[in-house]
């Protein structure tokens, strides 16, 4: 199109075909011709050539170079020309030579000459008249001025040519606009805010129109274009072929061509735009709904954070309830609007939304926090009345303990000068035994059954408290008993409680109040007590070691029970029994009667636990095999040697219940030692009680942490290598990536992993509970090993946003980061207190190697150092620490670079 000003040179195109079939091409006179430059004459013909290509015809061609009124100069530098620079197949020359006598004459004269290189490089034909050209092109195929028939307008070719070309490039340029739009909507990042997306939304809305008008236009052009040419006769197919290749059916085809290139990326256009729309559609819709989802699963969490523990005083529990009965009514309306969520999720499902998984995920997330709201608001309900309950009963044991104690207090001496002074009193603590039998005999594991986890530790020890100060009122009201009844037999001055100056108190097997002395001093009511819970451990210990003897282990020695005896039976009597017997040796010939040594010095009753605490590490390995005993017990319990052995030893109970009198014994002590410490503060002794009592604790500390580490399966080493276990408990788990947000299809796991979490010196080990379910599920937890964070390598987040019972921990080389919820705010700190105990001790040791190292490295320079370290250490984390210690305390230019050098 741009030498569209260079067509009037030719004549016609297009206009005929010769009898050999081959394209027509008109070069008309002009004198101007030769001064034409090869190039724009190339460009013009390769223009001409490739419209007959498109046309679907050969590429031959017939050229008709009228000079007529021309010279021989002129004529042979045009065929020069177009020798050179047409660049298709050219099949014939027609020259009509000039007219003129003496330009004729030079030209015959010069072809002559000149014809072997023309002929070599054209078929040049020379011919005197138009006449001469019906030899080669009938006269239907040429225009009048060439003696032919052939209606043709050069200069409306030349316009409708520039007409389709401009069409064409019109195409062109709405093609690349649509392709220029669809990559601009696929790489475009959208914005993070609903209003931003709605306006962009909106934006390219307008555009698409825009796009669509101008695609309209476009096919409204071709169509005028496509009417103004002669549409092909099918039906004239039979007709000769000369009269069927006009050229209008060529520019026919390549409008129409382009036309249904235009209507195919309109359709193109519109299906990409309608996946485009729709998917911005459900993107915005999805972004509300996540928004909605957000929106509603922090206002449940915050919900669930605010859910009350169920500790505390009867006051506060009652408290509790009240607040919780509060929550509860405020979660409805929140409820609601999570059930809303939900079935906006499951509208957009059922719409096919293109994050469809993701929707359903949502919805199930929201739907199971819901539900946990439910059941921890219904479960807080029913833990919180329980724990009331519970405390009105302490309450009223408590009440109880009272009531004796002050029936203790008032039953003065002066009050049993006659009998019926003494008998009222056996009355008042008959009556007090009586009223105090339910609370007296309530037997624990039943409180367990009943109150279930609402147990707390601090209740646990209230229960046991004020139990074994019920049984130790109990034994001092039956030794008055025995007392006053004989009094009351004999008639005889009871013999109050005294302190004597030199006789010793009770010994082993004696009434534990046996005095002589005629001049008495009044107990201390707490000095009573005091003696009465020593008289109450010295009795138990008593029963306990009678009870160690069971008997079942001698009369598995025995050969006339073996026929009863299963064969395999006899070969587990240590796994069964465990160290029992050196625990029976240990309390019946060295504790009871280090124990009974106290009676007459309470005050010696922590440093007998204190000068033994070595010994009693023997509970540690007995509380170890306990799980397998029970398996083995579990197995046999039925055959008929055990229930033989329990006939023949009139016991009342199974060997399981004697098998367990160890741990309940080890638990026992604590309690006692509590009461001690009770009735003893700021006297001579009692730093020694405390002292004992810290030691059983730490005891029933260290054998629960073993039994439960005894119980991890999978683990690959020694879990001894890493050191000591300082903690160990029960938590929820997530795990995220240190890389900040993550796209929407990759959202972390909602719901969280159950995890057992083991807190040693140098690791923290992860574990997942195994749990037993039905009749025979074992007594004793078994943990599946999963994975361990070293502590050298660890790092902590403290505080999580949204609730302040997680925290985060994670290796320092790894991009997982584990979220961690504990079961309340207490037992969070008192793990990242451990842990930043352990960093601490860490950082401390290293920076000791540290200063070790350097100190002895004199005057050398830092650099020099560095070397020194690497070899001494070969640890990147080691090295990189002590560099920036380095760089801390010394700060030089060296210890700089070289802290930057390890960064990189």
């Amino acid at each position: 199109c741009s030498y569209s000003f260079l067509l009037p040179l030719f004549l016609s195109f297009f206009c005929g075909r010769g009898k050999d079939d081959a394209w027509i091409i008109t070069f008309p006179e002009n004198c101007n011709f030769k001064c034409i430059p090869e190039e724009v004459i190339a460009k013009v013909l390769t223009y001409l050539t490739s419209v007959a290509r498109q046309n679907g015809s050969d590429s031959r061609f017939t050229i008709i170079l009228d000079r007529r009124l021309d010279t021989w100069s002129s004529l042979k530098m045009s065929l020069q020309k177009i020798s050179s620079s047409f660049p298709g197949n050219l099949h014939l020359v027609l020259v009509l030579r000039p007219t003129s006598f003496l330009q004729r004459t030079f030209t015959d004269i010069g072809f002559r000459f000149s014809q072997e290189d023309f002929m070599l490089k054209l078929p040049v034909v020379m011919l005197s008249s138009v006449s001469d050209l019906l030899t080669y092109i009938d006269d239907k195929q040429l225009t009048t001025e060439l003696g032919g028939t052939l209606q043709y307008s050069h200069s409306e070719w030349i316009t409708f040519r520039n007409a389709i070309e401009n069409f064409a490039l019109t195409v062109k340029d709405t093609a690349q606009m649509l392709q220029s739009f669809g990559t601009e909507l696929a790489e475009t990042e959208l914005p993070g805010d609903i209003p931003a997306m709605e306006e962009i939304l909106a934006i390219r809305a307008e555009r698409y129109h825009l796009l669509k008008k101008d695609i309209t236009a476009v096919t409204k052009e071709g169509k005028f274009l496509l009417t103004n040419l002669e549409v092909p006769d099918a039906e004239g197919a039979v007709s000769s072929r000369l009269e069927n290749d006009q050229p209008t059916s060529g520019d026919w085809q390549t409008i129409n061509k382009l036309l249904t290139q235009v209507h195919d990326m309109e359709i193109a256009f519109d299906g990409f735009w309608e996946k485009h729309q729709l998917k911005m559609e459900q993107y915005l819709q999805l972004w509300k709904f996540e928004q909605d989802f957000q929106e509603v699963t922090e206002l449940i969490l915050n919900q669930q954070a605010e859910l009350a523990d169920v500790t505390g005083t009867i006051a506060q529990v009652k408290q509790k309830i009240k607040k919780l009965e509060n929550l509860d009514e405020n979660s409805q309306d929140l409820l609601a609007k999570a059930r809303f969520v939900i079935i906006h999720g499951h509208r957009l499902a059922a719409s096919h939304h293109y994050a469809l998984d993701l929707i359903c995920q949502r919805c199930n997330e929201l739907r199971y926090l819901s539900d946990i709201l439910v059941n921890e608001i219904r479960t807080k309900r029913i833990q919180l009345n329980r724990t009331f309950k519970m405390h009105k009963l302490l309450q009223q044991a408590l009440q109880c303990c009272d009531e004796g104690e002050c029936l203790l207090a008032n039953q003065e001496i002066d009050k049993f000068q006659s009998k019926e002074d003494a008998q009222k009193a056996l009355q008042d603590i008959e009556n007090f035994l009586e009223m105090a039998l339910p609370f007296i005999n309530y037997d624990p594991e039943t409180l367990q059954y009943e109150f279930g986890i609402i147990l707390s530790p601090e209740l646990k020890v209230q229960m046991q408290t004020i139990q074994l100060k019920l049984e130790n009122i109990r034994s001092i009201f039956e030794n008055q008993q025995a007392g006053f009844r004989n009094l009351t037999d004999k008639h005889v001055r009871p013999i109050p409680f005294v302190v004597s100056a030199s006789d010793n108190l009770v010994r082993s097997g004696a009434p534990f109040f046996h005095l002589h002395k005629v001049e008495y001093l009044r107990f201390p009511f707490s000095l009573s007590f005091l003696l009465a819970v020593v008289y109450f451990l010295i009795q138990t210990e008593r029963a306990y070691v009678r009870e160690l003897f069971t008997g079942y282990r001698a009369e598995m020695d025995n050969p006339e029970m073996f026929v009863l005896m299963p064969p395999l039976l006899r070969s587990k009597r240590d796994v069964l029994f465990g160290n029992m017997a050196e625990i029976y040796e240990f309390h019946n010939n060295i504790f009871m009667s280090s124990l009974e040594n106290c009676v007459d010095a309470p005050e010696r009753v922590g440093s007998c636990f204190l000068e033994r605490k070595d010994d009693f590490q023997m509970y540690a390995k007995y509380c170890q095999n306990k799980p397998r005993s029970e398996a083995i017990w579990k197995k046999y319990s039925e055959c008929a040697f055990f229930q033989e052995c329990q006939r023949k030893l009139k016991h009342r109970l199974g060997l399981d219940s004697y098998l367990l009198k160890p741990v309940q014994r080890i638990t026992k002590y604590q309690l006692l030692l509590k009461e001690l410490l009770k009735y003893s503060k700021d006297c001579v002794g009692s730093v020694e009680l405390k002292e004992a009592l810290d030691t059983m604790l730490d005891l029933l500390k260290s054998v629960n942490d073993l039994m439960h580490q005894t119980a991890i399966n999978g683990y690959i080493g020694n879990l001894n290598e890493l050191g000591k276990m300082i903690m160990q408990g029960a938590f929820s788990v997530w795990i995220g990536h240190k890389k900040g947000t993550t796209k929407m299809k990759d959202f972390a796991r909602f719901k969280p992993m159950q995890r057992h979490l083991f807190l040693y010196e140098k690791a923290v080990v992860f574990c997942k509970r195994r749990v037993e379910s039905g009749e025979g599920g074992d007594r004793y937890p078994s943990y599946s090993f999963k994975h361990c964070l070293k502590m050298d390598e660890l790092g902590i987040t403290e505080y999580v946003k949204g609730d302040n019972r997680k925290f985060e921990i994670w290796n320092a080389g790894k991009e997982e980061v584990y979220i961690v919820q504990a079961s309340n705010i207490d037992m969070k700190m008192m793990w990242l207190k451990e842990i930043r105990t352990i960093l601490l001790k860490q950082q401390e040791l290293l920076t000791g190697k540290f200063k070790h190292v350097f100190s002895r490295m004199g005057s050398i320079r830092t650099i020099q150092c560095l070397r020194f370290v690497i070899i001494f250490y070969k640890e990147w984390a080691d090295i990189y620490f002590l560099l920036l210690q380095l760089n801390l305390l010394v700060g030089d230019q060296d210890s700089g670079s070289c802290l930057n050098y390890f960064r990189k």
